[in-house]
C-alpha cells in the first residue's frame, strides 16, 4: 500500500470527513485522521473498501424526515429531537442552525471518494485472466454504481427536481460532481442536467461490468439487475417513463422474485438480512433517530396512510404495530432485519415502476397485471380480489396508491412528492402542532430542496439553495 500526504488544505473541501478510510478489517480502513493516510492498492483492498457497510450502506434521511409518511408526538418533537430532525419535520428555513458535519451530505461524498479511490487504483492494476479479471471488472462496476448511487441520493435532497419540460431547468444548480480522488480541486455545483448525465454515465458503465446473478449472500454488492433497477428508479424520478419501463422490464427479466407475505412470520424482524426481494441493500442513515423503527414509539404512522390498508392486507400488520388497544400505529418491521430503515432496491419497487409506466402510456392490461402480481403476494390467502380499472387513468390511480403503501418508510416518498407535484398532483403537506402552529409545505415549493450544510458553504464558497 502507498501513503498519500494529507495536508490541511486538502481537508478544507465540501466533502467533510471523507479524507480518511475507516472501520473495516483492513489496516488502511482502521487509520484515524493523521498526517499520512494509507491508500489501498490491491484488489483485496478495494473489495474491503467497497464492502464497508458502515459507510457504503447508508443513504440520506432528510427527505424521509420531511415527508408525510409519519407524524411525531408533540412533546417528543419539542424536547427530544436533534436540531436537524426537529427543523426538517416542519420544513424550517434554517434546518441546521449552525450545525456542521451533516451526515446526509458527508457520507454520500465519502462513498464518492471511496469509489474514486477504487477507480483510480484499478487503472494501475493489469487484470490477469481468470478470477482476477472477473474481480477487477466487478470492482470497477461496483465503484461506478456506488458513485452513481451517492450522486442520485444527494440530488434527491440537495438539488431541484429534474424537469425536461422547462428549458431553464438545464441551468439550475445540482450538486458538486467529484470525479477524482484528488481532494485539492475546489468543488463547484454542476447543473441539474449535468448531475443526471453523470449518474447515467456511471450506471451505464456499471451495467455490463457487474455479474448478472444476484450475490445472494452479499446483497450489499450490486449486480446487473440492481443497476437496471436503479436506472428505472432514476428515470422515474425524471418522469422519463418510457425509459423507466424499459429498464424495469429488463431488470425483471433477469430477477423477479417476490415474497408471499402469508409465509412471513410475525416476529419483530419478519424479513431476513438477505431478503429475497432485495436487489441491493442500503438503509437510511443510522443517526436519523426519529426513524429508528419501533424503538421510537413517538414516531407515528400517518393516519391516512394506515387506514388505506384493508384488514386482509398483510402489510397492515407486518409493517406496523397493532392498534387493538387504541394506541396509534408505529413501525414494527424492517425490510432487512435491521433497526435502520431499508432504502435499497427491491423487486416490489420494480414491479410498481413497470406498472405505473404502462398505465401512463395507456396499457391498462399490462399495468394491472404487474399490480395484481404484487398484491396477490401481500394479501391473506383467498382474500385478494384482483384490482380492475375501466381506464388507464383509473389504473394509474390504483398503482400510485399501492406504491405509497408498499414503499412507505423506504426513503422514496420525498422523491415521489417532488415528481408527482410536477405532474400536477398538487399534494400539499402540513403538520399540526399542539402550540397552534400548522406549518405547511406547498406543492412545488422551494423547500422541497434542502439547504446545503453551513460548513460546506463556508469552506467551498458554493451557493446555497434558496429557501
Amino acid at each position: 500500500m502507498k501513503k498519500i500526504r494529507n495536508t490541511k488544505a486538502s481537508m478544507l473541501i465540501p466533502l467533510a470527513g471523507i479524507c480518511f478510510l475507516i472501520s473495516c478489517k483492513k489496516d488502511f480502513l482502521d487509520k484515524k485522521p493523521s498526517t499520512d493516510l494509507v491508500v489501498p492498492s490491491t484488489l483485496g483492498d478495494f473489495r474491503a473498501l467497497l464492502d464497508n457497510e458502515n459507510v457504503m450502506g447508508q443513504t440520506p434521511g432528510l427527505g424521509e424526515l420531511s415527508s408525510d409518511d409519519y407524524y411525531l408526538n408533540y412533546i417528543y418533537w419539542k424536547t427530544k429531537t436533534s436540531t436537524k430532525e426537529h427543523n426538517a419535520y416542519v420544513w424550517a428555513k434554517d434546518i441546521y442552525e449552525g450545525q456542521n458535519n451533516v451526515d446526509d451530505w458527508d457520507l454520500p461524498y465519502q462513498q464518492v471518494f471511496y469509489a474514486n479511490v477504487v477507480l483510480e487504483g484499478l487503472q494501475r492494476i493489469t487484470a490477469d485472466s481468470g478470477g482476477d479479471a472477473q474481480e477487477w471488472r466487478a470492482l470497477k462496476g461496483t465503484a461506478f454504481f456506488t458513485r452513481a448511487y451517492a450522486f442520485y441520493n444527494l440530488a434527491q435532497v440537495f438539488a431541484p427536481v429534474y424537469d425536461s419540460a422547462i428549458s431553464p431547468a438545464d441551468n439550475k444548480l445540482g450538486i458538486p460532481l467529484r470525479l477524482s480522488a484528488d481532494v485539492n480541486p475546489v468543488s463547484v455545483r454542476a447543473t441539474v442536467k449535468q448531475t443526471y448525465a453523470q449518474i447515467f454515465s456511471d450506471l451505464q458503465g456499471a451495467k455490463d461490468l457487474l455479474p448478472v446473478s444476484i450475490p445472494l449472500a452479499n446483497r450489499n454488492r450490486p449486480s446487473k439487475p440492481a443497476v437496471l433497477a436503479m436506472l428505472a428508479r432514476v428515470c422515474l424520478s425524471m418522469r422519463a417513463y418510457d425509459s423507466a419501463r424499459l429498464y424495469a422490464d429488463n431488470c425483471l427479466q433477469l430477477y423477479n422474485t417476490l415474497i408471499d407475505y402469508n409465509k412471513v412470520g410475525s416476529v419483530p424482524f419478519p424479513f431476513s438480512k438477505n431478503n429475497p426481494e432485495a436487489l441491493y441493500q442500503s438503509n437510511l442513515l443510522s443517526k436519523t433517530e426519529v426513524l429508528l423503527a419501533f424503538i421510537v414509539p413517538d414516531c407515528i404512522v400517518d393516519s391516512v396512510l394506515y387506514r388505506s390498508y384493508a384488514s386482509a392486507d398483510l402489510r397492515r400488520t407486518i409493517y406496523y404495530s397493532s392498534t387493538d388497544r387504541g394506541a396509534p400505529p408505529n413501525l414494527r418491521w424492517n425490510y432487512n432485519s435491521s433497526l435502520y430503515l431499508f432504502s435499497g432496491l427491491a423487486t416490489d419497487e420494480v414491479y410498481l415502476i413497470r406498472a405505473e409506466c404502462a398505465a401512463r402510456v395507456g396499457n391498462t392490461a399490462s399495468a394491472l397485471g404487474d399490480l395484481n402480481t404484487l398484491l396477490q403476494n401481500r394479501w391473506k390467502t383467498d382474500s385478494f380480489a384482483p384490482v380492475v380499472a375501466p381506464t388507464a387513468a383509473a389504473a394509474l390511480d390504483s398503482i400510485l396508491l399501492e406504491r405509497r403503501k408498499e414503499l412507505a418508510f423506504r426513503g422514496i416518498r420525498w422523491t415521489d412528492l417532488r415528481r408527482l407535484n410536477k405532474e400536477g398532483a398538487a399534494i400539499g403537506l402540513a403538520r399540526k402542532l399542539d402550540d397552534g402552529q400548522n406549518p405547511q409545505l406547498l406543492p412545488n415549493g422551494m423547500r422541497y430542496v434542502l439547504p446545503i450544510p453551513p460548513d460546506v458553504l463556508r469552506i467551498s464558497g458554493i451557493p446555497d439553495n434558496p429557501r
